[in-house]
């Protein structure tokens, strides 16, 4: 069984493609083959008009497989792929080299030169190169369609919480901790600061959420803090300064310089704002804690 897409944030609406994909390669003792692009088209046949990813290609492959894919085929797109016509995508990639019996895409999907094939390409020429085609329809939540551009809309205004109801987990954020300028050390809250490999942060703001550990050391991969997470310019002190993200972790205290980490939005707190001095701030930053941990134990 095969599925076709770019699968950016793996939301909800590539998640009922996927169950339906490996329900079905379990009934026919088959495999559940997704097949993908990297980079992304847009990035490059139209750079000025690529959206920014929810996924980096790390999470996208180990989201599939946590979602039942047993194979993922990553194509490397380039102009000559995307100047296959439709047809010649259909019979080359999905039947000469894929040989599929089922193929499933998404209610949207379009492929080819130009994007020239529809549902109809796919549906017409399947059937007659011995492959059946279905379409799944579009998944709903609050009368709109679970797509990844709703998605970045919601962060970019903090919508974590939103955004979590459609990828159907907390939204997640990789990087490496790199050292800051240990303001937050002086004030009573070391920070973790992470150097983001995704191209998505959340609005400005404080958020409550989770730092995981990726890599091997001390503490182990895998585990987790509670984190009360700033993301913005710190304008207190400088407001020229590049938006970060900068997360305080609860009950922990130590040294994660050069580890990688994902870090979870789950509620925002408050928006970021400049306070009149260093006092104010401290005092704000132990209300966020107080506030993050009450959030947390809530999930």
């Amino acid at each position: 069984m095969v599925t076709v897409g770019n699968f950016d944030g793996v939301h909800l609406g590539h998640q009922a493609i996927l169950r339906t994909v490996t329900t079905r390669a379990a009934a026919l003792d088959g495999e559940a083959i997704v097949y993908t692009f990297e980079p992304h088209p847009r990035k490059v046949l139209r750079p000025e008009q690529a959206p920014r990813l929810l996924t980096t290609l790390e999470q996208k492959l180990e989201l599939l497989e946590r979602y039942g894919a047993d194979v993922v085929i990553v194509e490397p797109f380039d102009r000559a792929f995307a100047s296959l016509p439709p047809d010649g995508f259909v019979r080359q990639i999905l039947h000469q080299r894929l040989d599929p019996v089922e193929v499933y895409v998404g209610y949207d999907f379009r492929f080819g030169r130009d994007r020239e094939g529809s549902m109809r390409t796919l549906t017409g020429l399947g059937p007659r190169l011995g492959f059946a085609v279905t379409i799944i329809p579009e998944v709903t939540i609050g009368d709109r369609d679970v797509n990844s551009t709703r998605i970045r809309e919601l962060l970019e205004v903090g919508g974590v919480e939103q955004a979590e109801l459609l990828l159907g987990r907390s939204y997640g954020v990789r990087g490496r901790i790199v050292e800051g300028d240990r303001r937050g050390r002086g004030l009573g809250f070391p920070t973790a600061n992470l150097e983001a490999e995704n191209e998505i942060l959340p609005a400005p703001g404080v958020y409550a959420g989770r730092l995981r550990l990726l890599d091997a050391g001390q503490p182990a991969p895998g585990t987790e803090y509670g984190a009360v997470t700033n993301v913005g310019r710190r304008p207190t002190f400088k407001a020229a300064d590049p938006i970060s993200a900068e997360a305080h972790l609860l009950d922990f205290d130590g040294n994660l310089y050069g580890r990688r980490v994902e870090l979870d939005f789950v509620a925002r707190l408050r928006e970021e704002r400049r306070f009149p001095g260093v006092d104010a701030l401290k005092q704000q930053i132990a209300l966020d804690a107080d506030q993050a941990r009450l959030r947390l134990a809530a999930e």
